[in-house]
């Protein structure tokens, strides 16, 4: 019988889950604030994207992108000129990507399992834990790349990767609305 996440996830984190929370108190940013996204993976890969603050809150930022050119993740098209709203705490197991097409729809929502995110005025570093939730517009959840985590991989580590794939999947039509509202502030008209 699989135990409830709760049981052994310590209280400060399995709190991160709750998306009842305060709403973020951001800060002004100017129109030439920038950062630089730094994503490491398990194997120690890692990338950088440079894209502008949004949003800026105490251990918390909201960046985005505009993608100069289309694609596919899964099934979700992603057009070019597709809006990316990326929302990472220092203090949650995920950050989420929020895709909103050129006329305003989202197309869906792709939390990354994640841990040690840290962020500087310039910079917003996070290790990525391979596993990813997809929550597309009409509702749909899917937990991906599950095959590529390593068979070696720390109990500890897998348990908390287990629990917060359980959070995110069970609460995925909140997260879906919650991201949505919460992305319209960023909006303009």
């Amino acid at each position: 019988m699989r135990r409830s996440w709760r049981r052994w996830v310590p209280d400060a984190w399995a709190r991160s889950f709750e998306m009842r929370r305060k709403p973020m108190v951001e800060t002004k940013t100017g129109a030439d604030d920038t950062i630089v996204e730094v994503k490491e993976t398990l194997t120690g890969e890692r990338r950088e994207f440079r894209c502008t603050v949004v949003a800026r809150a105490t251990r918390a930022v909201v960046v985005s992108y505009r993608s100069p050119i289309g694609g596919v993740v899964e099934d979700v098209s992603l057009p070019a000129g597709t809006l990316t709203l990326g929302y990472f705490w220092e203090t949650r197991p995920y950050n989420v990507y929020h895709w909103i097409a050129p006329d305003g729809r989202t197309l869906g929502l792709y939390f990354n399992v994640s841990d040690t995110t840290r962020i500087t005025p310039g910079r917003v570093a996070w290790r990525d834990l391979a596993v990813d939730v997809l929550i597309t517009a009409d509702g749909r959840c899917r937990v991906l790349d599950e095959d590529e985590l390593p068979s070696d991989l720390d109990r500890t580590l897998k348990r908390q990767i287990e629990a917060t794939l359980e959070a995110l999947c069970r609460n995925h039509e909140e997260h879906l609305e919650t991201f949505e509202a919460r992305s319209r502030k960023f909006l303009r008209p």
